[in-house]
């Protein structure tokens, strides 16, 4: 059974105090790393299934996790990245899920992690003004300090009101909040140990198209997806795709680009692919599920990225 949130709350704190020193005010980068594997292991032991808790980036976690090891590792190339989901019950008694992708900066605590609730009963401007409110909380409440499972409870608590909420003329300040939500792009490549199934490519096919993002999907065994658009939108993607059956699938890797003005043709100009499509290359095998990888790098090759060839198989391409 899993600890209560109140037992959960003193493990955390036991865990966590080795690393303050009466009259220290700073951490040192090793001490930040060491903080957040701790939290995310207690995380996982607090919520040990994937609908409720779920690691969306292996490679940035393993990455954390050598630099953890290895006090002269360099510092990892990506942000850990995963989701939080909270059920919470709404005045008729029916229950409501929330969403939330949080990332943790390399130098989490000091700074505050990164953290977007979504619900598909959120309007747009009350998701921007719930997602406010949730970073002014943790500002005055948590800052310094691992905060997850306080984000969490606020959200299992606060979320609901948010649903029927008309924002008042002090919370069109948020505004600010809209502007910076469509100011990255990102670039997922994802990795599935094969993806036969017509309807789950067809979702893929939809959802990129649903979502206005471009990319590729390799069906066979390997699978390779690659989707790339708004940092929202790839996110809601992924969040989708990571929900149906799969044997293994995660995110390889991923690019993170801040945009001048989020504007749609400097969204356009960050684009390697115009579409989202199906690629084949000269398939082959019992069942014609194996594509020919050379092909495949020299795809990338043209494409304007082919070390992520080497990401995905451990060995150059040629």
């Amino acid at each position: 059974m899993a600890p209560s949130p109140t037992k959960f709350k003193k493990c955390l704190d036991n865990a966590f105090s080795s690393f303050f020193v009466q009259g220290t005010t700073e951490m040192t980068n090793q001490e930040e790393v060491e903080i957040q594997i701790s939290e995310l292991d207690l995380l996982s032991s607090m919520f040990p299934y994937e609908e409720e808790f779920v690691v969306t980036d292996q490679l940035a976690l393993a990455e954390l996790k050598h630099c953890a090891e290895n006090e002269s590792a360099e510092v990892p190339s990506s942000k850990v990245r995963f989701i939080l989901n909270v059920k919470a019950e709404v005045p008729n008694a029916s229950m409501v899920e929330f969403s939330m992708a949080c990332a943790l900066p390399f130098k989490y605590p000091t700074v505050l992690p990164e953290i977007t609730v979504r619900s598909s009963l959120l309007s747009r401007s009350q998701q921007i003004h719930l997602n406010s409110d949730l970073k002014t909380y943790l500002m005055q409440n948590c800052s310094g300090d691992p905060c997850m499972l306080s984000a969490r409870e606020w959200v299992k608590e606060h979320a609901v009101a948010y649903i029927d909420k008309e924002l008042s003329s002090s919370s069109v300040t948020t505004s600010g909040a809209m502007q910076s939500e469509v100011t990255m792009f990102t670039r997922l490549w994802i990795y599935s140990h094969h993806i036969y199934n017509k309807q789950k490519r067809k979702n893929i096919i939809d959802w990129a198209k649903e979502l206005s993002l471009s990319g590729f999907c390799m069906p066979g065994k390997p699978g390779v997806v690659c989707v790339e658009g708004l940092q929202s939108y790839c996110e809601e993607f992924w969040s989708r795709v990571r929900r149906l059956t799969w044997k293994r699938i995660l995110i390889r890797h991923r690019e993170d680009v801040s945009l001048e003005g989020g504007g749609h043709a400097e969204i356009q100009k960050r684009r390697k692919f115009s579409t989202l499509e199906e690629k084949y290359f000269d398939a082959h095998g019992a069942r014609g599920n194996h594509m020919n990888l050379g092909q495949l790098y020299h795809f990338l090759e043209e494409k304007g990225c082919a070390d992520i060839f080497q990401m995905y198989f451990g060995v150059e391409g040629h």
